[in-house]
């Protein structure tokens, strides 16, 4: 991060992690908050080398982290990350339709495991199928790799039809509380169908979520169809790489794109 990058940051949410100098002793800072928050961040530092780096103490680096963070996602979430709106969503929806050739597709959902440390006295919540403990961020990409929405926080031992169903995010769809456009027919075809989200098995059979056929004893349409979705899907298990590499410009998800429009 430059310098300039920093200072725009901190300009945006420096009023909400200042805090106020007493009669007692000075407060930190919030461009040190920030810098404390960002290394941690950066670095995966443990929080006992970052209060030596900083001479501050160990409960106050994990007090900065945890609000600084937040203060960031509820700073920045509204030019980011909005709440996408019916005109939004028609534009992935023709993203889809164009790149990866699923008509009707507003985005593609699936659920990542974030490996954690288990929490004092949380038992087997955070333990998951693999062995390990994590939360679970629940996100929705659009066909460019973009996050349009996630909830992070669900236990571990959740499946990701429980994830869904828990969020806020699962219950909106539920409800029919996400701006979704009215229902349209598919190309060459008769009869209005709804927009959907596209998932893997693990996820419930909806009006607006839409899952793979089970089983391997399918007819050629039945392939076919798996196979478009499968295409659509990938999208938010190929955005969980790029997030976990770090490697998110815009010239590798130019790359990510014709390389995958190729297979």
């Amino acid at each position: 991060m430059s310098r300039g990058q920093f200072d725009n940051l901190l300009s945006i949410v420096g009023p909400s992690i200042t805090k106020m100098i007493t009669n007692y002793r000075e407060s930190i800072g919030p461009a040190e908050r920030l810098s404390i928050c960002l290394r941690f961040l950066a670095t995966g530092d443990s929080y006992r080398t970052i209060a030596f780096s900083y001479r501050v103490g160990f409960s106050t680096v994990v007090g900065i982290v945890k609000e600084v963070c937040e203060a960031i996602w509820s700073c920045l979430v509204g030019e980011f990350m909005p709440f996408p709106e019916m005109e939004e969503w028609k534009a992935i929806a023709e993203d889809f339709q164009k790149l990866w050739n699923f008509p009707n597709c507003v985005g593609a959902i699936d659920g990542k495991h974030v490996t954690i440390q288990a929490p004092a006295n949380s038992g087997s919540q955070f333990h998951n199928y693999k062995g390990s403990f994590s939360i679970v961020l629940l996100a929705v990409v659009d066909a460019r790799y973009r996050f349009r929405m996630i909830d992070v926080g669900a236990y571990g031992k959740s499946s990701d039809g429980g994830t869904l169903s828990s969020s806020n995010f699962g219950q909106a769809l539920r409800h029919d509380a996400l701006d979704l456009p009215p229902d349209a027919p598919l190309p060459g075809a008769e009869g209005a169908m709804p927009f959907v989200f596209v998932a893997d098995e693990a996820f419930p059979l909806q009006k607006n979520m839409m899952r793979p056929f089970p089983g391997h004893n399918l007819s050629p349409e039945q392939r076919v169809f798996n196979y478009r979705l499968s295409r659509a899907r990938r999208m938010v298990e190929c955005a969980f790489g790029i997030l976990r590499s770090g490697n998110c410009t815009g010239e590798s998800l130019e790359c990510h794109l014709k390389l995958l429009k190729s297979w």
